[in-house]
């Protein structure tokens, strides 16, 4: 099992940029794949960003490909999403979610397949 808190999110200008922070609990936290999602009210979660268990692959959707770049730090236990060109499109409440993947080398994107949730961070961008 894995606790999972966000931190980092606030208030930016568009153009701007913002670093969000996952920290993990447990001591297994290289056995799972990891990923950050967003929603705004009204709309489903959308998937923003993967990394398998090692950091060997790496995926995002096309809406943020160029402009973040997720990382982790397993000695740390704590993923990074750096966001940068950032737009109002962007405004969301950002999760990170684990998924437990100690022998596959599958990364999913779908949220249904994640275990576990941090409680979200709120990124607001301001034209």
């Amino acid at each position: 099992q894995v606790q999972l808190v966000e931190s980092g999110g606030g208030l930016a200008q568009a153009g701007g940029s913002l670093r969000l922070s996952c920290a993990a609990s447990g001591r297994t936290f290289s056995g799972y794949n990891m990923g950050w999602f967003r929603q705004v009210p009204g709309k489903e979660r959308e998937f923003v960003a993967a990394i398998s268990r090692g950091g060997d692959k790496i995926y995002y959707a096309d809406s943020v490909k160029g402009r973040f770049t997720l990382s982790r730090d397993n000695a740390k236990k704590t993923v990074y999403l750096q966001m940068n060109s950032l737009n109002p499109e962007d405004t969301a409440v950002y999760s990170c979610a684990a998924d437990w993947s100690p022998y596959s080398t599958v990364v999913v994107t779908s949220p249904d397949e994640y275990d576990y949730w941090g409680q979200g961070t709120q990124v607001t961008v301001s034209s």
